[in-house]
């Protein structure tokens, strides 16, 4: 493992040897500055999951970057089923989830949501701080969408979706736009 500092963040290398004890230890002592983590070697769950959990438990914003000169494919996590109230899904990566996202469930991802159904839940995509994530549903009726760190709450009680529904940034904001449809 190297630390370094860059201008905005510190850089973290890992190379597939780092323990998750020993990524935990790390991130408690590392000053309080965003996290730009490229991973070098096998690192197993375990370890990814020690230091998101260390990183998030202290505030630090972490973003995953592949080894230099090769192109990182995120995770994508598919739910094969409907999330009802109190359900919670979490993941470095895309969800994709096959079925309602009802009011009280949350979806979290680093990466993009997808919800093939009714998204009246809650979505957070882009969690670890990408503002390139996005939120699609085939209807899109969340009372909070967050992306990044911005958050987008609904315009009215009674608002019902049109149809398959894309969100993303524009700027400093959450914009809705249709998909799929003429």
């Amino acid at each position: 493992m190297r630390v370094r500092a860059t201008r905005d963040a510190l850089s973290l290398r890992l190379d597939g040897n780092e323990s998750p004890q020993e990524l935990r230890r790390v991130i408690e002592e590392l000053p309080a500055l965003p996290l730009e983590v490229e991973v070098n070697g096998l690192v197993g769950g375990e370890a990814l999951e020690a230091l998101l959990e260390a990183a998030r438990a202290r505030g630090l914003a972490v973003t995953l970057r592949p080894p230099r000169g090769e192109r990182y494919v995120p995770y994508t996590e598919v739910v094969g089923r409907t999330l009802r109230s109190g359900q919670r899904v979490e993941s470095p990566g895309t969800v994709v989830v096959l079925g309602d996202v009802n009011p009280g469930a949350e979806v979290v991802a680093g990466g993009d949501v997808i919800v093939v159904g009714k998204l009246r839940g809650l979505a957070h995509a882009g969690a670890s701080g990408n503002l390139d994530a996005t939120v699609w549903a085939l209807a899109l009726e969340a009372q909070q969408l967050r992306i990044a760190h911005l958050v987008a709450r609904a315009p009215e009680e009674g608002f019902k979706s049109q149809g398959p529904e894309r969100a993303r940034v524009d700027g400093e904001r959450i914009v809705l736009e249709p998909w799929g449809r003429r």
